[in-house]
């Protein structure tokens, strides 16, 4: 018999939430094989059985919040029918099995609500107060059964309560759903972003006719070089790169009273999941020729996709890219992400008149914008570095032959 422990994740990663069970109690599991899909704030991991047998029994449910350390499932030798075995006396609400009862603390000690797994998950996802729900139960267990009844059965009218508002909670109109993990960290995160920070935002416009020329001359021929499509990533990333050197202060963090000037250019790209956004990071996007770049944003998509994206990949970044014109946005100000000091904003390529000389012409424009924290950076440095990101796309052939 073996437990399936939750392993160490990162230093700054202490807990997760189960998401999925890949393996159910009775099914074979082979040594190293996945079990289990654990949500934490950054990323999916997906945790293997270090042996081989029969899943016997899950000792936490989908939606639990699980600890490092902590027991979550049995394997063993046997059919594998859930066993009965009562819990341990120091056991967490997630470390008892199913069919046991287990406590919900939630309310503090004076409401220890005896509660399975699988009832206190479809518990929060109604909206139910666990000490609202009289089991059928005679030892006071609340189980699934007693929540759905509990759910279909009519609500009483708190006195206090206009009667308006419980209509409408009760009409159909809302649809409560619980926060994921994940959407809850990136809350908590930019609101604290735009709490701790003195953040400003300056813009600039792009005229993308040359790149997008030189760009229609040369993909084919890059494809077959390098096997990579040509896009624009590569020409920003690099752009950016340029200009971090030139502006160093937009590359660093503060700490303390301390200003970390980082001599490293890790380049975050946001890509959007259905868990929300993520940032992994390009690592040393300095010394990547173009078809690297291209490779690199590719596979870092690819893994933010299938949810294979390691702690490794979204932590270090230096600086943020991100590109919400892929989604329509014609301006926006990003928010900066984590502890750093800058992020660019891209947005919609959209053919529009511009003064060229004395004459007025259709070309392709795109809006940037710079969030930037004012506590480090100046105006000065915001507008300079949103000037020479202009200036390096707006002639191409600089980054080709710079790289």
């Amino acid at each position: 018999m073996a437990e399936i422990i939750v392993p160490e994740l990162a230093e700054s990663i202490t807990e997760g939430t189960i998401s999925r069970w890949i393996k159910q109690p009775g099914e074979n599991v082979e040594r190293g094989e996945f079990i289990v899909e654990l949500e934490t704030d950054k990323v999916n991991v997906e945790i293997i059985s270090e042996e081989a047998g029969i899943i016997q029994e899950h000792l936490a449910a989908e939606g639990d919040t699980v600890e490092v350390g902590q027991v979550i499932a049995i394997v063993g030798e046997g059919s594998g029918a859930p066993a009965a075995s009562a819990p341990k006396a120091d056991a967490t609400p997630a470390e008892k099995v199913e069919e046991t009862p287990a406590v919900d603390e939630s309310s503090g000690a004076e409401d220890r609500t005896l509660a399975s797994p699988a009832a206190r998950k479809l518990a929060r996802e109604k909206g139910i107060d666990l000490a609202a729900i009289n089991p059928v139960d005679p030892m006071g267990r609340i189980k699934v059964q007693d929540v759905e009844a509990h759910g279909s059965a009519p609500k009483a009218q708190p006195a206090t309560a206009p009667a308006s508002k419980v209509e409408a909670a009760d009409d159909g109109r809302i649809t409560r759903e619980k926060m994921t993990r994940r959407r809850q960290t990136i809350a908590k995160r930019l609101l604290e972003v735009r709490q701790s920070t003195a953040m400003l935002t300056t813009f600039n416009e792009i005229d993308m006719t040359k790149v997008m020329e030189l760009r229609s001359r040369k993909k084919d021929e890059f494809f077959d070089q390098y096997d990579q499509r040509l896009g624009f990533m590569s020409f920003f990333t690099k752009a950016v790169v340029a200009a971090l050197k030139k502006y160093p202060y937009v590359n660093s963090e503060i700490d303390g009273d301390e200003i970390l000037l980082k001599n490293f250019y890790d380049i975050g790209i946001a890509v959007s999941t259905e868990g929300g956004l993520v940032v992994p990071n390009v690592v040393d996007a300095d010394r990547k020729n173009f078809a690297e770049i291209e490779g690199a944003i590719r596979e870092l998509a690819l893994k933010a996709r299938d949810n294979k994206l390691t702690i490794a990949d979204m932590t270090g970044g230096s600086f943020t890219i991100t590109n919400g014109g892929v989604f329509g946005s014609l301006m926006s100000t990003p928010i900066l992400n984590g502890t750093q000091v800058g992020i660019l904003g891209m947005h919609s390529i959209v053919r529009r008149p511009v003064a060229i000389g004395d004459n007025i012409e259709i070309r392709p424009m795109m809006y940037i914008a710079l969030s930037y924290d004012h506590r480090v950076i100046d105006g000065k440095d915001s507008v300079g570095f949103l000037k020479m990101v202009k200036e390096l796309i707006e002639n191409p052939e600089d980054l080709l032959l710079g790289s």
